[in-house]
């Protein structure tokens, strides 16, 4: 498995989400919900319709059980994701029972590897540098999660990281880059 970079330059952020919004809103959906949640891959495919819409509303929260720990972890779906999941729930008929990332061939998942060619191909299209894969939305998540104040310690758990340095390496923060995280509680 090769190593995948997180995507720090917002512009090839919009651009990737431009790109896939004209090819598929699925594809679309999956990538902003990916790079808003830090999702595992695996708890990003197997999401199913029924996690975030009650049938008549987007839901506030995605409630995911840790496969390591058996803990319900919460994670909030921020108004990027409510706003492309309340595209993508109008422009298709969807059963709540259905897979959020509905194959077209069956009513499975799409798969990994399905998944990785859609992210894969987007970042290329867009200009993205250094190799890209399916953890390139988690880790694009963290890096700029800590770059707004996240605290490393909820990244680590997050994560099941055991340091801040292994946390700090998968999201890609350099030396120069850890003194400029932005703590603006712009009240």
């Amino acid at each position: 498995m090769e190593y995948v970079v997180p995507i720090k330059d917002i512009s090839k952020i919009n651009d990737m989400k431009n790109i896939l919004e004209k090819s598929s809103l699925r594809d679309y959906l999956l990538f902003v919900i990916g790079i808003n949640t830090g999702l595992n891959p695996q708890d990003l495919l197997f999401l199913k319709v029924e996690d975030v819409w009650n049938g008549e509303n987007i839901k506030e929260f995605l409630h995911i059980v840790d496969t390591k720990t058996g803990d319900t972890k919460l994670h909030y779906l921020n108004n990027q994701v409510y706003k492309a999941l309340n595209k993508y729930v109008k422009s298709n008929k969807i059963n709540q029972s259905d897979y959020l990332f509905k194959s077209t061939r069956n009513e499975k998942p799409i798969t990994r590897q399905q998944a990785y060619r859609i992210i894969k191909s987007a970042a290329v299209q867009a200009g993205v540098e250094g190799n890209t894969g399916l953890h390139t939305m988690r880790k694009t998540f963290g890096y700029h999660a800590y770059r707004k104040g996240v605290a490393i310690s909820i990244l680590m758990n997050m994560f099941h990281h055991n340091s801040r340095q292994e946390t700090l390496k998968y999201i890609g923060i350099t030396e120069e880059e850890k003194n400029l995280v932005k703590v603006d509680v712009n009240l």
